[in-house]
């Protein structure tokens, strides 16, 4: 009997009349490429349904873009909606040079950042403040799903306290989850550059947490 793993055993004769194999069909990747090229260029033509196409194909990702970015399910909503309106006026000046899912992250990236300066107020830093302060102070420990909420409102406060180039660089590299390429084509920076600001990022959320009380304290060594 023959081997079943055996190199070759599951091949027949090719009979003498056979025809020439087809070529190589191109692989789905290569295939959407040129697809969403198609449908860029119909886009900036001023095809509609093009765009339409495209916003369908990329909402999503770009909904949890934003979403990690802000925190706030309603307030991406509005910010992916923004997103995708900057995108249309701004689709002639795509020129290709990278993935459009790439040109339209940082289009977001854009929006979100636009969003934060026009936030930031003494009284807005007071709620979230008081948001954190409030934290675990109901006496009884709250259940596990209760705690997690409160653990990534208090992440999220003080997310607010960094500037918008950390708090980019923490977003991509921790919370997205990006490689250090990715996330830095994304902010536009180098690898190194994006390295040094989510490494910033990272010690001062975590010194911001220990004051406010949602970290422990590291003990000092004798």
């Amino acid at each position: 009997m023959t081997d079943p793993m055996t190199p070759g055993s599951h091949l027949r004769p090719v009979p003498a009349h056979a025809e020439t194999p087809a070529a190589p069909q191109p692989s789905s990747t290569a295939t959407a490429r040129a697809s969403t090229e198609q449908l860029v260029q119909r886009a900036k033509a001023g095809e509609m349904s093009a765009w339409s196409r495209l916003y369908q194909d990329h909402y999503e990702r770009i909904y949890r873009h934003v979403r990690a970015l802000t925190g706030d399910a309603s307030l991406s909503e509005e910010l992916v909606q923004e997103t995708f309106v900057q995108a249309l006026l701004k689709i002639g000046s795509f020129d290709g040079r990278s993935a459009l899912s790439t040109w339209l992250h940082g289009v977001a990236i854009n929006v979100v950042r636009n969003h934060w300066r026009s936030q930031k107020s003494t009284a807005k830093a007071h709620a979230k403040l008081e948001v954190v302060r409030s934290y675990d102070s109901g006496g009884e420990a709250p259940d596990g799903a209760v705690h997690q909420q409160q653990r990534v409102k208090a992440l999220y406060a003080a997310l607010e306290t960094l500037p918008d180039h950390l708090r980019v660089a923490f977003v991509l590299r921790d919370l997205e989850g990006m490689s250090p390429e990715e996330a830095a084509e994304q902010a536009g920076i180098s690898t190194g550059n994006l390295a040094v600001r989510a490494t910033r990022a990272r010690q001062r959320i975590r010194k911001q947490l220990v004051e406010w009380g949602v970290l422990p304290r590291e003990e000092e060594s004798p």
